[in-house]
């Protein structure tokens, strides 16, 4: 490199690559959150059967209780956001720190990862909610 201009070429090349790989990571972490919440849920249907078959039998409707495991799986999904926000924010602020840079977490990424793993999270707990939601009382029940 013998010009400045292949310099600043170089470097923007390189952030481009960078912020690319940070993207596709974070994209990853959040496919692989996406399938534990799926998983915890569809372990969780299948352990509370009999709870399902009885509450089903007592009256609550299939809403009720799709209801009830969409609201678990988004709880878990804004539990491990929250975590993921604060974790990301720590770990920037001290690598900014430690480097002597000023520290610069624009609003707006602790707020959108909570809005992604809650979308994520809401996704992942559609299958075993409806799944819940199906089942047919006597059956539950009789599984007990």
């Amino acid at each position: 490199m013998t010009r400045p201009s292949d310099v600043i070429e170089a470097r923007a090349a390189a952030k481009s690559a960078y912020t690319s790989l940070f993207l596709g990571l974070g994209a990853i972490a959040l496919l692989v959150g996406g399938v534990g919440i799926a998983n915890v849920m569809v372990i969780s249907v299948l352990e509370r059967r009999s709870e399902i078959g009885l509450r089903r039998a007592l009256g609550a409707g299939k809403r009720h209780i799709s209801l009830q495991f969409l609201t678990e799986s988004l709880l878990l999904a804004l539990l491990g956001g929250i975590a993921g926000a604060v974790i990301g924010t720590l770990i920037t602020v001290g690598y900014a720190r430690n480097r002597g840079w000023s520290v610069a977490v624009p609003a707006y990424a602790p707020v959108g990862g909570l809005v992604a793993a809650l979308l994520i999270g809401a996704a992942a707990g559609l299958y075993p909610a409806i799944r819940a939601a199906r089942l047919a009382p006597t059956d539950a029940l009789r599984s007990v």
